[in-house]
């Protein structure tokens, strides 16, 4: 098979397209010939050195895909060989096949083509436990999404609208705004420096809002406390960008709540994990959630699809797609 496997911690250098034996199904696994993988920031915090550090390399880089099952290993029950799957957490995604335990595996739907279901796992599993557990968002509510024209931006947003919410939106630069504003931002403020607060007051009539999404890093982290009204909710997120450094809870302002948001919690068992996607897929299918893929690669150009997120040039989902086995 074909893989992209990290040889040491670094930059995209240090990415390579390998040929690897084929894996072989054991007890309780199955595997999946992939047709479409998703590229996170997660995998770069990977090959910066950031996660999976007790797996040795050369590694499988990659968590999240969609694709058909090939092979199937003892004790499997409800899935076949033909199947058409996806997942949000498989190591060793960036490859044209992949060994998964069944328990992760959710069935795609007619409805749902695989380069869909590969865009929307990860962001919108993400997004779905911002919105719905982490903080509940009700009617009127007015959140401030940080990074609104990324990949998670656009579903938090869009799931915060369904909710009945209202969206401040911050984007990187002016070319972004008509996304963010596309996909339902109610306001949108270009900012690179971390000087927003005062702009969200004054949307809010000086209140502040109900709650922050921030995965921006620690750039933004002193301007959405300022951003919050009194109890408003600081929801945070994205590791890669690094966190804010100690924190004096006694120091916190308005009687603000803040913490980490891990969306593992969200997907604690594969019946919620099954249940929650299915209520995504629901949402595409009737068109209230609307994805969009800012980048399509071969598998064989990953180390330029994380050049190009790390960038942050990019809007939307990128994508990796293997070539067929017996292509050219």
């Amino acid at each position: 098979m074909k893989a992209v496997v990290m040889n040491e911690i670094g930059g995209t250098d240090v990415m390579a397209y390998v040929d690897l034996p084929d894996p072989v199904a054991t007890p309780g696994h199955v595997v999946v010939e992939v047709a479409a993988a998703g590229v996170n920031f997660m995998d770069i915090g990977v090959r910066q050195g950031m996660a999976w550090t007790d797996r040795p390399n050369p590694k499988i880089l990659g968590v999240e895909g969609a694709g058909r099952i090939v092979a199937l290993g003892d004790g499997v029950d409800g899935f076949a060989i033909g199947d058409r799957v996806t997942w949000v957490y498989a190591p060793g995604s960036y490859a044209s096949h992949v060994l998964i335990s069944a328990d992760a595996l959710v069935r795609l739907p007619d409805t749902i083509d695989d380069q869909t279901a590969a865009s929307v796992m990860m962001q919108g599993l993400t997004a779905s436990h911002f919105a719905t557990d982490f903080y509940p968002v009700q009617p009127g509510d007015t959140a401030l999404v940080h990074a609104a024209a990324g990949g998670v931006g656009l579903l938090l947003t869009q799931i915060i609208r369904l909710r009945g919410g209202h969206v401040i939106g911050r984007v990187s630069s002016t070319d972004k705004v008509e996304v963010a504003n596309a996909i339902g931002a109610n306001h949108v403020i270009v900012d690179t420096e971390g000087n927003f607060a005062d702009e969200v007051l004054r949307l809010t009539g000086g209140e502040g809002v109900s709650v922050v999404y921030d995965g921006s890093g620690p750039k933004t982290f002193q301007g959405s406390l300022a951003a919050l009204r009194r109890s408003g909710t600081f929801c945070w997120y994205g590791p890669v960008l690094g966190g804010p450094g100690p924190l004096d809870i006694m120091s916190l302002p308005k009687s603000i709540k803040i913490g980490y948001a891990t969306f593992f919690d969200h997907i604690s068992t594969p019946e919620l994990l099954r249940a929650r996607t299915e209520q995504l897929f629901r949402w595409i299918h009737d068109g209230s959630l609307k994805l969009r893929v800012g980048g399509i690669y071969p598998l064989s150009d990953a180390a330029r699809a994380h050049a190009d997120m790390e960038s942050r040039a990019t809007t939307g989902k990128l994508l990796l797609i293997p070539t067929p086995r017996g292509s050219a």
